[in-house]
């Protein structure tokens, strides 16, 4: 069985995507399926080629739409090799490249026998939440998508074989936001994170080489895109209100030193939560930003973290999230990261909403915490992990339910 994935780009920092795919096909190699990827990254990316699996990167792309001339004459010549195709995320121009390719095939072999061509499936990673048509910073963006939706991307789902989900409240957020939408089959897929690699002194030796600060320091840790939708603002607006008030618990600082880790830091928006942290006395010196973490260094500080935070405004599925209860680590989210209800109903986590207040109400409920308590939570934070987030149930998920 031969498996194809189209994904606009192999970055490992444009996001969960294309960790994802760096996380399953491995499992998937295992089960026998075979998978090739597209994407359209420039070839001489330093990431392309550091991966077990095939990438065909067919860029540079051009331009916001991340256009590539190559793609679809790519898909006229390979499409009938593969018995399934997926296509990664939505909005841009690989989705309608693939559509325009079927069509092709399909007039060139009109009056041939019938081919072969694979199932398609569209994986939109949380890009049909409706949170993208409603926040008002994006009104223009939202009115973009509306028409993109009527002329382009309603085709490209409508005429799939089925929707892929991360989890169930993505395949029910994404009924709300766009008409005509009578996708064919809609597959709680489900999602995998590689088991992370057993703790070692250089692990944390590495974080450390890139935030000396906390060393013997209590940290709790933030590890995503430095982003408005993933409320840093409210984070630290949050951690600035008590930190002034906080007390020792039990001998240990019940408001830990802050880690924000991530790319970003070079946005304005990057560049506005660090001067937020400068110019404030009850941030200048606990809070800190070591940039975006990488292997050893990275999970080093999920390893060394007491707890892992995201307060975002929306969150597909949140791989560091799953990443962090497999290092059994206590996980403080708000409620819009969609898999809060696993976290809630396992007892790995707590709970929030998406503002300041809900945020304080995070660090104070993990604060208020006794030492039993945050250890428990850790303890139930890896058998969640295991139970809803591995990836070798995952991969077998998606043998049964796609393959067969």
């Amino acid at each position: 069985m031969k498996v194809l994935r189209i994904i606009p780009s192999m970055d490992p920092s444009s996001g969960g995507p294309c960790q994802g795919l760096r996380n399953i096909i491995p499992e998937l190699e295992k089960l026998g399926i075979q998978n090739e990827v597209i994407c359209l990254d420039d070839p001489s990316a330093p990431f392309i080629g550091t991966d077990s699996f095939t990438v065909h990167s067919l860029g540079p792309a051009k331009g916001p739409w991340r256009y590539s001339d190559r793609l679809i004459p790519w898909l006229v010549d390979n499409l009938e090799r593969f018995d399934v195709v997926i296509v990664h995320a939505l909005w841009l121009y690989h989705g309608y490249a693939l559509r325009k390719a079927v069509q092709k095939i399909n007039r060139t072999n009109k009056s041939a026998d019938k081919i072969n061509l694979p199932r398609i499936y569209i994986m939109p990673h949380g890009m049909l939440d409706p949170y993208f048509q409603k926040t008002e910073e994006r009104k223009l963006k939202a009115l973009r998508n509306w028409v993109y939706w009527k002329f382009i991307e309603s085709k490209v789902v409508n005429n799939s074989d089925g929707l892929l989900f991360t989890c169930q409240a993505e395949l029910m957020l994404a009924r709300e936001p766009f008409r005509p939408y009578h996708p064919q089959k809609e597959i709680n897929i489900g999602y995998g994170v590689e088991a992370p690699p057993p703790f070692s002194e250089t692990m944390r030796a590495a974080f450390l080489e890139k935030c000396d600060e906390v060393k013997d320091q209590p940290f709790i840790l933030f590890l995503s895109r430095i982003h408005e939708k993933k409320g840093v603002d409210h984070l630290l607006e949050a951690y600035a209100k008590i930190k002034h008030r906080t007390k020792a618990t039990n001998g240990v600082n019940a408001l830990p030193k802050l880690v924000i880790a991530g790319p970003g830091m070079d946005t304005p928006y990057g560049e506005k939560m660090q001067a937020m942290v400068q110019e404030t006395a009850s941030l200048n010196g606990s809070v800190f930003f070591p940039g975006m973490l990488t292997s050893e260094a990275k999970w080093g500080a999920f390893y060394g973290c007491d707890a892992f935070v995201l307060p975002s405004h929306q969150e597909n599925f949140g791989i560091a999230v799953a990443e962090a209860l497999a290092c059994s680590k206590p996980v403080l989210i708000s409620d819009q990261v969609n898999i809060w209800n696993e976290i809630i109903k396992s007892g790995a986590g707590i709970v929030s909403k998406d503002n300041t207040e809900g945020v304080e109400l995070l660090l104070n409920s993990w604060c208020s915490l006794p030492i039993s308590a945050r250890e428990e939570m850790g303890e139930l934070a890896l058998a969640c992990y295991q139970k809803d987030f591995a990836v070798k149930p995952a991969a077998e998920r998606f043998c049964e339910m796609i393959l067969t």
